[in-house]
């Protein structure tokens, strides 16, 4: 693969953000630890007062398929991607009273949107946020959250997971296929919401 093409790809599917106070941080489910640590760890440094991790199970899996990484540490019976991100975040330091959890979604854009009826049911003003997420994850995240959150200023704090890195990620053949999943992903999944921000959507 030329570098120029690796560069682009890099660029585009990987960010990260110089941090700044915010009104939140959401974290878009998963079964890794690292993720909610990455959580933990900006909630700590005082960028935000409320943490939201979403997540039910993938929708293809029907249920929470356990815990992908550090299961040594963690060791609940989790029945939910939410418990589990909730329990790494008591577990790092992040008080309870400081975590709202959404519990129904099943896959990445319904994190997003589910978390806003949440945040509108409890009548938050989101005006600034930090996602931390998987750094392969970054982008589809980025444009999920914009999208239920249009009015909304966001920030990226990333965590490198399962081994795929921006610097590294196109020579490992399993990193490669996942990064280009994405980018296949963010291409097509969320055409018609890129059209609607761009208004470029047909009247019917």
């Amino acid at each position: 693969m030329q570098k120029r093409i690796i560069k682009e790809i890099s660029d585009f599917i990987f960010i990260e953000d110089e941090l700044s106070e915010a009104d939140i941080i959401f974290l878009p489910g998963g079964a890794h630890a690292e993720v909610p640590e990455k959580g933990a760890e900006v909630f700590s440094l005082g960028y935000a007062p409320i943490v939201m991790p979403a997540g039910k199970y993938g929708i293809k899996a029907g249920a929470f398929a356990g815990v992908q990484s550090k299961k040594d540490i963690y060791t609940g019976s989790y029945v939910t991607e939410c418990d589990f991100y909730k329990d790494v975040l008591i577990k790092n330091g992040v008080p309870e009273e400081a975590i709202i959890c959404e519990e129904r979604s099943t896959f990445t854009k319904m994190n997003a949107v589910n978390s806003r009826k949440l945040t509108d049911k409890m009548g938050l003003d989101i005006k600034r946020a930090i996602i931390c997420c998987k750094s392969f994850h970054a982008r589809r995240c980025l444009m999920y959250y914009s999208y239920a959150y249009p009015d909304t200023e966001f920030m990226i704090a990333p965590i490198d997971v399962q081994g795929i890195s921006k610097d590294t990620w196109h020579l490992k053949p399993l990193a490669t296929k996942r990064v280009m999943s994405e980018l296949r992903k963010a291409g097509g999944q969320l055409t018609d919401e890129v059209d609607e921000f761009l208004g470029h959507r047909e009247r019917k």
